[in-house]
């Protein structure tokens, strides 16, 4: 498992991370996401030794973290660092060789990733000659062709088009399935809602809510929505729910006493048809916008 402890860093006197503990469980898909500025990149940067640290500490499998351990995962930085005038595949096979590969394995792993992003035909061709969206694959490959412990990558999604996301979170899917840990980051709210185990949102430098989707859910008003066959507008008066709107027949509701649900639903059937009675899950980006507010 990855975990950070009370992780600080200053930038002259402007505290970007201030006292950051994370986990990162093994096998689990941990999403990060935050407005531009929020922290994630510095803390990404602190995790695997880029960057130094102010105060605080980093954790691997429960231990303080070692440079022996930070060679062994994978880093995708968001700002890429490719070579663009370096062939492909001689550039995947480079980078894995600098990690510890051996020759012949680097460049069967290396051809392996390529047929599976799509690229193979393009494994001669400079990196400056591809797409945004296909240097960001062969960033994606750089991080994982060695088969890392960890992975830790910063908005690895950018740019790509919907069947390179899906194959990249295939990818993500099958390395937690075998027990690694992967931190990602990502501006997009849906993406991570669907693809992650865990979430940790960040704002202004602070870690401001962590834990499954469900566990973030749970912090949040249980609403419903009721939908009837005529005019809802009377739900106002109704005792033990808040109403938070009311569009003609329709009205969303926070109920502030359970008690109360069966009274509201024998009102509303004696003043005619019910239509729709449910929870209503609130999608990542209404918690995001509570918390990070």
């Amino acid at each position: 498992m990855l975990e950070t402890i009370d992780l600080t860093r200053r930038f002259g006197d402007v505290t970007a991370v201030d006292a950051v503990s994370i986990t990162v469980p093994d096998g689990l898909l941990t999403g990060f996401v935050g407005g531009n500025g929020a922290g994630k990149t510095t803390t990404m940067r602190m995790i695997t030794g880029v960057l130094g640290i102010h105060a605080g500490r980093v954790l691997w499998q429960g231990r303080d973290i070692t440079a022996a351990d930070r060679r062994r995962f994978g880093y995708m930085p968001e700002e890429r660092g490719l070579y663009p005038r370096q062939p492909v595949l001689d550039q995947l096979v480079y980078l894995a060789r600098l990690a510890g590969m051996e020759a012949r394995a680097a460049r069967t792993s290396a051809r392996d990733l390529l047929e599976r992003f799509g690229l193979a035909d393009r494994a001669k061709d400079h990196v400056e000659k591809l797409s945004l969206g296909n240097q960001q694959r062969v960033q994606v490959a750089a991080a994982v062709m060695t088969s890392p412990v960890a992975l830790v990558l910063d908005e690895p999604f950018s740019g790509l088009d919907p069947a390179a996301v899906e194959s990249m979170a295939d990818l993500l899917r099958e390395r937690a399935r075998g027990g690694v840990p992967v931190l990602f980051s990502s501006h997009q709210l849906d993406l991570v809602d669907r693809l992650c185990d865990r979430l940790v949102i960040m704002a202004r430098g602070r870690v401001v809510a962590q834990g499954t989707a469900d566990d973030l859910r749970g912090g949040s008003p249980r609403r419903f929505r009721l939908v009837l066959g005529g005019d809802a507008g009377w739900v106002r008066g109704a005792a033990g729910v808040h109403v938070v709107d009311v569009d003609g027949t329709s009205a969303l509701l926070e109920v502030t006493d359970p008690d109360a649900v069966q009274p509201l639903l024998r009102e509303a059937l004696s003043r005619g048809e019910i239509r729709e009675f449910a929870v209503v899950v609130p999608a990542l980006s209404e918690l995001y916008r509570e918390v990070a507010a």
